[in-house]
């Protein structure tokens, strides 16, 4: 008898497997046993099969394809690189209210888009836009799912068709790819280069302003610093150059803050706030940057400004959610209290941690560390440098501690190897390779117990 003509039928297993038909449904369980059965048959005709898989093994196989087909790929992780904002890791982590704020919208109902005293439609901006008009003094806001679709809908709502100068210096790439220059060509704008790489100056704007310009932009370059003989103008004149050719005046802050981080010993930033009182007549910036709040491209500006924006057709293709607006307006509350602003949202927390405070975690940590990993690893403590991350402030590093993992034999597959051991713990440690050593910068871990939990996994 030949091995296909042994092959269990679908029918046969779905028998064997009521377990997993209660869990997966039959629909789902079926297609699985088909493929398995398919898969099998393919590899007894390249004769890559002497024998066929017993019926426990067929079972044994399709409950865990499912199992792992219906698992969320989206797993919690430790972030131990030393960057806070870091993009691949999701940037900003939410404070509990904003968790809260989540949770009850996602469960409800709610009048997202329903005015409950009139009874008719509503406006879903309303229920964030006077809080952000409270801490910005701007005249009007509106929100986007992040700052380049903040920036895209700008220009493509006052420039479409028309000229948008632009310094030579300020045309960067603003992460997986995208860069200024192509969000501004997709908006229907023209952009036109004015300036050099490393100096601009007044009359670069002045000359290019023709009747075909729209407006004139500044991009923050949040992401990349251009030291030595350079020159640029500032918001202030921009705005006056603007403003004397009857244009409007906008510029992207791109990760956007709202308070002066100088007052804890960061760099310097500027503020949405100053932004505006420099003449700007739009700003944009993100949402879950230096503002430490969820996804989203945030506009606020002249009142007249952002009702044109807000009625581009393109703003229903890139708004936000209700958990988007729940969460931000929570975060958002917790700057109208300045003082305990550093103790309540995470990523100030993060950023504003002393060196000498984590070096003292480090020390609470290293015997127990130590002593899971001593018969792979040598563990020692380190200072080390973190950054803030997401292109905000890039040249500036904050002074942290490490624990710093070296492999017993000197070689990069084995590095390489115990890095990934450690990626694939049930909640991921995700370190740096530096020098022949993982890197664990401590400064966003707070849960020592959780880490510890991971670590002891990969004792003998």
């Amino acid at each position: 008898m030949s091995l296909l003509s042994q092959l269990p039928s679908v029918d046969s297993l779905l028998l064997r497997s009521k377990d997993l038909v209660r869990s997966y449904g039959h629909q789902e369980v079926s297609k699985t046993f088909r493929n398995l059965i398919s898969g099998v048959r393919e590899e007894v005709i390249e004769k890559k099969m002497n024998s066929l898989p017993t019926i426990e093994s067929f079972i044994s196989l399709a409950s865990k394809t499912l199992k792992e087909n219906q698992t969320s790929s989206l797993k919690k992780v430790i972030n131990l690189t030393g960057t806070v904002l870091h993009t691949n890791l999701g940037r900003a982590e939410l404070p509990q209210c904003a968790i809260d704020a989540i949770a009850m919208v996602a469960a409800n109902y709610t009048n997202l888009e329903f005015n409950i005293e009139t009874g008719k439609r509503g406006d879903r901006d309303k229920h964030i836009e006077s809080l952000i008009i409270d801490i910005t003094g701007a005249e009007a806001a509106t929100l986007v799912n992040n700052n380049a679709a903040a920036v895209l809908l700008t220009l493509n709502t006052l420039a479409r068709g028309k000229q948008v100068p632009v310094s030579r210096g300020e045309l960067v790439e603003i992460g997986g790819s995208f860069r200024i220059p192509e969000v501004m060509q997709r908006s229907g704008c023209e952009l036109i280069e004015v300036g050099a790489t490393n100096r601009t100056h007044e009359k670069d704007y002045t000359n290019a302003i023709t009747d075909q310009t729209a407006l004139l932009m500044k991009v923050h370059t949040s992401n990349y610093e251009i030291k030595g003989f350079t020159s640029g103008v500032s918001d202030s004149q921009l705005a006056a150059i603007a403003h004397k050719h009857q244009i409007p005046f906008i510029t992207d802050l791109g990760s956007g803050t709202l308070i002066d981080l100088q007052q804890w010993g960061l760099p310097f930033e500027p503020t949405v706030q100053a932004t505006l009182q420099s003449g700007a007549d739009i700003v944009t910036f993100s949402g879950d940057k230096l503002l430490g709040g969820p996804q989203c491209g945030i506009i606020v500006g002249k009142k007249e400004l952002i009702n044109l924006i807000k009625n581009n057709p393109m703003k229903r293709a890139l708004r936000v959610n209700k958990m988007t607006i729940a969460a931000l307006f929570e975060v958002l509350k917790l700057y109208l209290d300045p003082d305990s602003l550093k103790e309540k949202l995470p990523t100030l927390r993060y950023l504003t941690r002393s060196k000498d405070e984590i070096k003292a975690l480090a020390s609470t940590l290293l015997k127990e560390v130590s002593l899971s990993l001593d018969y792979i690893a040598k563990v020692e403590i380190l200072p080390c440098e973190s950054q803030i991350g997401s292109g905000s402030l890039p040249t500036d590093l904050l002074p942290s501690y490490a624990l710093a993992i070296t492999p017993n034999v000197n070689s990069d597959h084995v590095l390489t190897n115990l890095a990934k051991q450690f990626r694939t713990l049930p909640q991921a440690l995700i370190g740096r390779i530096s020098d022949g050593k993982i890197i664990f910068d401590l400064r966003t871990l707070e849960s020592k117990d959780t880490f510890l939990k991971q670590i002891r996994l990969m004792s003998k």
